[in-house]
């Protein structure tokens, strides 16, 4: 298949620094997009300050671990320099479920919340999830209480193991610094005791992580925010989706995360998915004998062999007639305009934290490469650069006309994780 390349061009820029903690995002105003951006046409980046750890700037910026290590590959995880410029996440693709409620797509250690009373708002925050052995599962359920300052009681399984491990546990462990649960917890309808909760402050660095006991571990300040904001019967979808399709102003995007500890999808069943997404996405039928519009063949294909989970553009279309838009007003104010000639870098305002304590927090190897599509040569995102890049597309002057909205069909789970509705 002859590959087509989505031209872009990019330039200096200034990104607010108060919005660098942000986890509030407005959904796309057009009908059918759902591919959400933090900062509009940026890369956002941030300089460190002192010499630190990529898990100190991500709990800065309220990352996961593994989401900043894919987007730094070039950088050590453990010394990053004085003056290294380190790379944030910005777009992301929301999950294929409704968008009502919780969405917790455990195959990117990410949560998407739909608050009730903000139409048109989607908050996102980065979570840890179930090891190998004590997997997140998966479906629909409710929250079914909310407790603050829980006290634990661990299950006999796991004071057995603890206690194989030289560390045992009490029958009870009171609320404090230590408690695993944290500050806040949400209780899920589900047998075995799930719950959505904070953190101590030993763990605080594996968010992001496949390390609980198959609860979903947050930040504290999320769990918190999260904890104020949902109210008992909230409706929680959990999936296992490692790969997502999704508009963007008639632009498709592709976004592959690694399979979960334990797991392991063959190249050819991670395309076949790929491919599958993307007929959904453009209103093609599985069965369908038509062939595909011509795609960016080279940024699917490194998107699917880099798995960093940054959303790639691969194909983009002209405008339908009747595109629709959404009935809702931004609420979010967007990020301060570019400004050239004042470029900086981006800033947390929260303290920072003791690189020494990230250290100490078991090393997991991981790879990956920030995919690539065929562009104009920009070089604005090699390490001597100490700006944040922007980033402009240009609209293809031969796209095929797509397709009028997708089919619709109930919202029900299948084996892949993905829900099929909204």
């Amino acid at each position: 298949m002859k590959s087509r390349c989505i031209v872009v061009f990019s330039w200096l820029c200034c990104v607010n620094v108060q919005d660098a903690l942000a986890t509030a995002y407005n959904l796309p105003p057009i009908k059918g997009d759902n591919v959400i951006t933090q900062y509009k046409d940026d890369v956002p980046l941030t300089r460190a300050d002192q010499d630190e750890t990529l898990l100190d700037v991500a709990k800065r910026f309220l990352l996961g671990q593994m989401e900043i290590v894919r987007l730094n590959a070039d950088v050590d995880r453990w010394h990053v320099k004085k003056g290294e410029v380190v790379r944030l996440a910005n777009k992301r693709i929301l999950p294929d479920t409704p968008h009502e409620g919780i969405t917790l797509n455990i195959s990117e250690y990410r949560m998407y919340y739909y608050p009730a009373n903000q139409p048109g708002v989607v908050m996102s925050y980065a979570h840890g999830v179930g090891r190998q052995d004590w997997k997140t599962p998966l479906g629909k359920t409710t929250v079914g209480k909310k407790v603050k300052d829980p006290a634990w009681h661990p299950p006999e399984s796991i004071r057995r193991e603890h206690a194989a491990n030289g560390d045992p546990l009490p029958e009870i462990v009171p609320p404090g610094p230590h408690n695993p649960l944290g500050a806040h917890a949400l209780y899920l309808n589900l047998p075995g005791e799930y719950r959505i909760h904070g953190t101590d402050i030993d763990k605080i660095f594996g968010i992001g992580m496949q390390i609980t006991h198959g609860c979903v571990r947050m930040y504290p300040e999320d769990i918190e925010e999260l904890y104020q904001t949902v109210s008992v019967g909230t409706s929680v979808y959990i999936v296992k989706q490692p790969i997502k399709v999704g508009w963007l102003d008639n632009v498709l995007y592709i976004e592959a995360h690694p399979d979960l500890e334990g797991e392991e999808m063959s190249k050819d069943a991670r395309y076949a998915m790929a491919l599958s997404l993307i007929k959904k996405a453009i209103g093609s039928s599985e069965t369908s004998t038509e062939p595909l519009p011509e795609f960016d063949q080279k940024a699917l294909n490194d998107a699917l062999t880099k798995l960093d989970g940054d959303p790639a553009p691969i194909y983009e279309r002209l405008p339908p007639i009747d595109q629709e838009t959404n009935n809702f007003l931004p609420v979010l104010a967007p990020p301060t305009p570019p400004t050239p000639p004042k470029a900086t870098v981006l800033k947390a305002k929260a303290k920072k934290v003791s690189p020494s304590l990230a250290s100490r927090t078991h090393k997991t190897a991981s790879k990956g490469d920030k995919p690539s599509v065929k562009t104009k040569a920009n070089k604005a995102t090699q390490k001597k650069i100490t700006t944040v890049a922007s980033v402009k597309k240009t609209t293809s002057e031969a796209a095929k006309k797509a397709t009028s909205k997708a089919a619709t069909s109930k919202h029900e789970g299948s084996p892949g994780g993905y829900f099929h509705g909204q």
